[in-house]
């Protein structure tokens, strides 16, 4: 918590406001993820094997968010290094605000969990293999994982191969528009206006590997979700996404990312995590054999631009079960992890291995947990924010058609 320091920074807005400057997010309090540097503040990434010395400069989005007037808060809990799905690390358990007993998913799980107790109303967030996407499923939230370039990324030792992506999370369509914009540089992002004519939609609810079982609950979500772009006079085909027989180009790049970002910052690794050991010997193992080829990334794909290429958006369950409980992963091993990991939440890394845009929304339900449901949207990339601005626009869309609760009804202030 940054309370003296936001209390001043809000101050200083105000006399930007009289000064005549034109801030879109005006004193806006915002949190933002403690993987990003933040001036003045130590950069933990969640581990007790990095520096606790202030940060000397902000990040780019940092700095473009406190540009146009926002007012961080606070720094946010991430598991060690960003690399899991689940939010629990030396410095305590993140927890989801609708069933305190389930977690609020991974990594960006602390953003997560403050927007969808109220704390803030908006949050920065991070997305390497779902980061955004797996906690807006499992809290009720809108996040929106921008495609390769559209925001500066520059996280670790080269943002997991370029997989990783900033943007925000939020409770409406319209937050997350204004904050995406903002940290874009494109303005004209912030209007999530109609989606225009008539749009084909793919509902592909296959499963993208065999350790994961789609849930009941996560496929009628999708299957409602689809009536209802149906109804509002959109075409709804179904979709057989081409997912990878081979998972190696997927993992090889989250393992020897964690591996890079640990080596780049100098970490020694005896102070690491069990399952993060585990995790960067994967990695290490994995670029001496040759497997970051570009050549089976290129082949893939080409195979989703074919299947895809008479359809606008695809739409998928946001997760295939509900988050796992919260506590004690940090304490289980590598192995036990990566089950839990890629069972709940396989539907995302696909769209970061490829560097297209997509977005996760609420969807009508719950589950047998008492946590929200949530599917999927995708859009092919363009360099003017178009997919974006489309996944946008359809969230705000769905939004009007079939409002969602913005915040959990009984957030705790244990949450992280």
């Amino acid at each position: 918590m940054r309370a003296e320091r936001a209390l001043a920074e809000a101050e200083a807005v105000d006399a930007r406001l009289a000064a005549g400057e034109q801030l879109p997010l005006a004193g806006v309090p915002i949190a933002v993820k403690d993987n990003v540097p933040v001036a003045g503040e130590p950069m933990r990434v969640g581990s007790a094997a990095t520096s606790d010395a202030p940060q000397l400069a902000d990040h780019e989005v940092v700095a473009r968010l406190r540009a146009a007037g926002a007012v961080v808060v606070g720094l946010t809990r991430v598991p060690e290094l960003c690399v899991f799905g689940t939010t629990d690390s030396v410095f305590g358990t993140t927890r989801n605000p609708w069933n305190p007993q389930r977690t609020a998913g991974g990594s960006s799980g602390g953003s997560a969990a403050a927007v969808a107790s109220g704390m803030v109303a908006v949050a920065h967030a991070a997305d390497g293999m779902g980061s955004i996407r797996i906690p807006a499923g499992n809290c009720g939230l809108v996040g929106v994982k921008p495609g390769s370039g559209l925001v500066p990324a520059d996280m670790g030792a080269h943002s997991w191969f370029g997989m990783s992506e900033h943007g925000p999370l939020a409770t409406t369509a319209a937050d997350a528009a204004l904050l995406l914009a903002v940290m874009a540089g494109v303005p004209g992002l912030a209007a999530a206006a109609a989606p225009g004519p008539r749009l084909r939609v793919g509902l592909a609810t296959g499963i993208p590997t065999p350790l994961a079982i789609l849930d009941d609950a996560w496929r009628q979500a999708a299957e409602r979700t689809a009536g209802l772009l149906r109804d509002a006079g959109h075409e709804v085909v179904p979709l057989t996404l081409p997912y990878p027989a081979d998972p190696v180009p997927v993992l090889a790049r989250w393992f020897a990312g964690a591996a890079d970002d640990a080596a780049d910052a100098g970490l020694d690794l005896r102070l690491l995590e069990p399952r993060v050991r585990g995790h960067v010997r994967a990695g290490r193992a994995l670029a001496r054999l040759g497997a970051l080829r570009p050549a089976p990334v290129d082949r893939l794909r080409r195979r989703v631009e074919a299947a895809t290429a008479d359809v606008d958006v695809v739409l998928t369950p946001g997760l295939a079960q509900a988050g796992p409980v919260a506590e004690g992963w940090h304490r289980r091993g590598w192995v036990a992890n990566l089950r839990a990991n890629i069972g709940y939440a396989p539907y995302a890394a696909l769209w970061n291995l490829l560097g297209w845009p997509a977005a996760v929304v609420p969807a009508p339900g719950s589950t047998a947990h008492g946590t929200p449901l949530a599917v999927q949207l995708i859009a092919r990339p363009a360099a003017d924010g178009a997919g974006e601005a489309l996944l946008l626009a359809l969230a705000a869309e769905l939004e009007a058609i079939a409002p969602w609760q913005r915040t959990a009804p009984d957030a705790r202030a244990s949450v992280g």
